[in-house]
């Protein structure tokens, strides 16, 4: 099987590690991946401010950079769902205001085959079970866009619960927002800090030696708030974690 790797640019800037685990990990399970390097932002800042026109460009080049691909490996629920939940309202909004249904043709020919990894694993390749190893206790934050948006239910704890040696352990409040979202944080940024310090005390609260999530954004948000209270805490992304086995530990 052949995919491609949609990395969003928070993984690219920042947490690039992240790619080559996904890389890793699909490798180890026989599927080909391919990074198509025209791919940028999925527009998600621009149209969560408020500028839905200037994110209809970033619809296009996402079309333009995926064609072809039965499907689209992305390594955050965040960005998931801006393309499977706002690319169609993008492509309604523009027809509505007479200027053509071509956005709307884009959003329908990639929704469908735009996948969050925990997606791509458990729904397309029917494993959770992917050999991976990693001996540290763990607990797990569903990030809203994951948890509301897109759906992702038990399928990130079924994978994790397969892991050799993790320990997982439940998180109190998880459902509760980290406080990054996004703009949010710089719009609101006391609000979200408070937010983001009430997360970081129920991780602390585990004695979990790492917090998961399928987010980069939000695992900034928590690891950064984790690391201002003094908190060993150590924040690692689903892919990391699925990445690692007992021969080649990923970090």
């Amino acid at each position: 099987m052949r995919v491609a790797l949609f990395l969003t640019c928070v993984n690219d800037t920042l947490y690039p590690a992240t790619g080559r685990a996904v890389v890793t990990l699909l490798e180890r399970l026989g599927v080909e991946v391919d990074f198509p390097v025209e791919q940028s932002c999925c527009g998600q800042p621009q149209f969560n401010t408020g500028y839905r026109h200037a994110s209809e460009p970033l619809v296009r080049r996402y079309a333009r950079a995926f064609e072809g691909y039965d499907h689209i490996v992305v390594p955050s629920g965040s960005c998931a769902a801006m393309v499977r939940d706002n690319y169609p309202r993008i492509g309604r909004k523009a027809a509505a205001e007479g200027r053509g249904g071509e956005l709307a043709g884009l959003a329908e020919s990639v929704v469908p085959r735009t996948v969050e990894l925990t997606e791509f694993l458990v729904d397309v390749l029917g494993v959770t079970d992917v050999g991976a190893y990693y001996p540290h206790r763990v607990t797990y934050h569903p990030t809203c866009h994951g948890l509301r948006m897109l759906g992702l239910g038990e399928r990130p704890r079924r994978l994790l619960e397969a892991v050799r040696g993790l320990e997982l352990v439940e998180l109190p409040g998880a459902q509760e927002c980290c406080g990054f979202g996004g703009t949010f944080a710089v719009k609101n940024a006391a609000v979200s800090a408070a937010m983001g310090a009430d997360k970081a005390r129920a991780v602390m609260a585990t004695g979990a030696s790492a917090v998961c999530t399928v987010d980069n954004s939000c695992q900034m948000h928590i690891g950064g708030t984790l690391s201002r209270l003094g908190s060993a805490v150590r924040p690692v992304h689903i892919a990391e974690i699925l990445a690692s086995t007992e021969e080649v530990p990923f970090r």
